[in-house]
């Protein structure tokens, strides 16, 4: 079979075009005067011209003589919109693009659909299967090491300060963990005042960043550090909270809380303090920091018991906040002690606060006289109790509370169940038990053992 190149048809200036079809001629011209019909492929010449008249026919063929050949751009592709002034062309029709028949189409929509179907059936049974694997080989641990890991884990320790003695303590008994777990290390930062948020939560994203194995933290606010924590958990590091807690859930949005009932410890102050006053006398609770959680609970703790217990004790100032430094309490007790005049007791939730208050009684001459009882520890607060200006103290065990955070992180990345809460107790410390074995290990913790 021989391919056949479409026809040109010229259409000379008058010609007529009729719209329902295409010009096609015998002999590739239209006859000035010539109606060229699109209803079908063949035109419709006049009769006159072509058939009953010989000149006509002559003269269309000198006519035809006279027209010069197309130009390469006048040639144009078969168009059903009909051709520019002047020409016009056809192409065969079995050039032109042909559509599927409708029974066709309708099969390849059934075929596409079906395809579908059986990719998402397919998706379903591997997840299926999958998760029946998972329940068969039981709960995941997402946080477990890896068998293939090589070198030690890298335990991260965040304390809420860096320069009071109380986070000393905090490290040695980190440290303590890390000498008795194989494997461990621990790296310790974090700001240096217990105010800085801002650079807590840079340190706990450097940490997420730099992939270490697991996180201990002692968040400064109960909210601000919702986001970091969380953000640890997402990149598949374990977080175990301490000493302060978040508003999240423990065993949930981090593997566990590792603290002192800090409420509980506050009741314990509380009931120091009004039996100190024989239940009578006006009294001042100074508040540590907002959105701080520990010393929060340990205010509202004291406050509870001397409202229950103690009716007629009056808490003239339970708002008054000291800051996070020894100078800042010392500057708010000053301005306390002033403006109330004759006071008979105070509580404060922190060491910092309570030697920022001792300061300031000692220098209006009141120390002894006005009944301190404060929280945690240090060498100046165990001397003002030797000489009867400090009347008690509630004591955390901080080195236990560092120690058992690391060790539950540590029993977490390995396989191991650990509790959601730990309670690390609390105990009161008066002149008169101030030299019982125990208390003085509370008192004076041996953090030189492990920061040497």
């Amino acid at each position: 079979m021989t391919n056949r190149s479409p026809r040109i048809v010229a259409r000379p200036r008058g010609a007529k075009v009729c719209s329902q079809g295409r010009n096609n001629t015998s002999n590739g011209h239209s006859p000035e005067g010539a109606q060229v019909c699109r209803q079908g492929r063949k035109p419709l010449v006049a009769e006159a011209l072509y058939r009953q008249a010989p000149e006509g026919r002559q003269n269309a063929r000198a006519k035809d003589a006279s027209i010069a050949p197309p130009k390469p751009d006048d040639i144009l592709s078969t168009s059903h919109r009909g051709s520019p002034p002047g020409l016009q062309t056809t192409a065969p029709a079995r050039l032109r693009r042909r559509r599927p028949s409708r029974p066709l189409r309708r099969r390849l929509v059934w075929a596409s659909c079906l395809a579908a179907v059986l990719t998402i059936a397919l998706a379903g049974c591997s997840r299926k299967n999958a998760a029946e694997k998972q329940r068969k080989a039981g709960p995941r641990i997402a946080s477990t090491q890896p068998a293939s890991r090589q070198g030690p884990l890298k335990i991260a320790v965040i304390p809420k300060a860096t320069n009071h003695e109380y986070w000393k303590s905090i490290r040695a008994g980190a440290i303590k963990a890390e000498r008795e777990l194989p494997g461990v290390q621990i790296l310790w930062k974090g700001p240096a005042k217990e105010d800085d948020r801002e650079q807590q939560i840079n340190v706990i994203e450097n940490f997420i960043s730099a992939g270490v194995d697991g996180i201990v933290i002692a968040p400064l606010d109960d909210t601000a550090l919702i986001r970091p924590v969380l953000d640890a958990k997402r990149s598949g590091i374990p977080v175990v909270v301490m000493d302060s807690g978040l508003k999240a859930e423990a065993g949930r949005d981090f593997v566990s809380y590792v603290a002192t009932d800090n409420f509980g410890g506050g009741q314990k102050a509380g009931r120091l303090l009004g039996r100190l006053l024989d239940g009578k006398g006006k009294v001042i609770v100074m508040r540590y920091l907002v959105g701080s959680a520990s010393t929060s609970q340990r205010e509202d703790g004291c406050l509870d018991v001397l409202a229950r217990e103690f009716p007629e004790i009056e808490v003239v100032s339970s708002d008054q906040y000291a800051g996070p430094t020894t100078d800042t309490a010392y500057a708010k007790a000053q301005n306390l002690l002033s403006r109330f005049g004759r006071i008979d007791g105070v509580f404060c939730a922190l060491e910092p606060s309570t030697f920022g208050m001792l300061r300031a009684l000692q220098d209006a001459g009141k120390a002894g006289k006005v009944k301190l009882v404060g929280f945690d520890t240090s060498l100046k607060l165990i001397e003002a109790m030797e000489a009867g200006q400090l009347h008690g103290l509630v004591l955390q065990d901080p080195l236990n509370m560092g120690y058992t955070a690391v060790k539950s992180l540590v029993a977490h990345i390995r396989g191991q169940t650990v509790p959601p809460r730990t309670d690390t107790g609390s105990t009161v410390v008066t002149p008169e038990n101030m030299n019982e074995p125990r208390i003085k290990e509370l008192l004076a913790p041996p953090i030189d053992r492990y920061l040497q």
